[in-house]
């Protein structure tokens, strides 16, 4: 019995090693086969890492030069040559900048401008800054009727001042009333509506 029990012992051998042989002759074939596509496949994984390395690399190089412009826009804002390479660099930056400085100098021009700004809130609070800096009761109304508006419970309060001023009470009183009272000028306008009461 030894004797077949050592010959089937070979038998399993050898035909583990066939095997073993077979799969390796496949996958020879496999990788002679696509072995192009494979070559090809690692270039592009590659070049799409270091695409992506040089793009990050490229983007912070972008944002500190703007960065580094905006602080000369800090100490002279009269820098012509630096208000034109940050708007280069980052023209929301940049937006955000000129927002900064028209406030400060209620440049009502500069703010009608940046109405139409791309960066995310420069917008909404140009248009508020516009309305109060003209004293536009009008303008006011307009911006608090957008439901997105940041400043729509202070547009309420500031038209109603207005009103009130202009001697137009019950009218303020309306405005008032459409504040919210969870809004954190709901005290204020309160304190409003008793003004000018008789």
């Amino acid at each position: 019995m030894s004797l077949k029990n050592d010959i089937e012992m070979v038998k399993e051998e050898l035909s583990s090693e066939e095997k073993f042989f077979e799969k390796a002759v496949m996958t020879e074939k496999f990788v002679k086969k696509y072995k192009k596509l494979m070559i090809g496949s690692v270039v592009v994984v590659v070049l799409i890492v270091a695409g992506n390395i040089g793009y990050n690399i490229s983007e912070q190089n972008r944002i500190s030069a703007a960065n580094e412009t905006l602080g000369t826009l800090e100490k002279n804002p009269q820098d012509k040559a630096a208000m034109t390479t940050l708007e280069s660099l980052s023209p929301v930056l940049y937006d955000v900048w000129r927002y900064s400085q028209a406030v400060v100098s209620a440049d009502v021009e500069t703010l009608e401008k940046l109405k139409n700004s791309k960066a995310l809130i420069i917008n909404d609070t140009s248009a508020y800054e516009v309305a109060q800096n003209k004293a536009d009761i009008q303008a006011l109304e307009s911006y608090a009727q957008n439901q997105n508006a940041i400043y729509k419970d202070l547009a309420q309060v500031e038209a109603a001042v207005l009103l009130i001023d202009a001697g137009k009470i019950d009218e303020a009183h309306s405005k008032l009333s459409m504040i919210s009272a969870t809004s954190p000028l709901a005290q204020v306008a309160q304190a409003l509506k008793h003004y000018g009461v008789k």
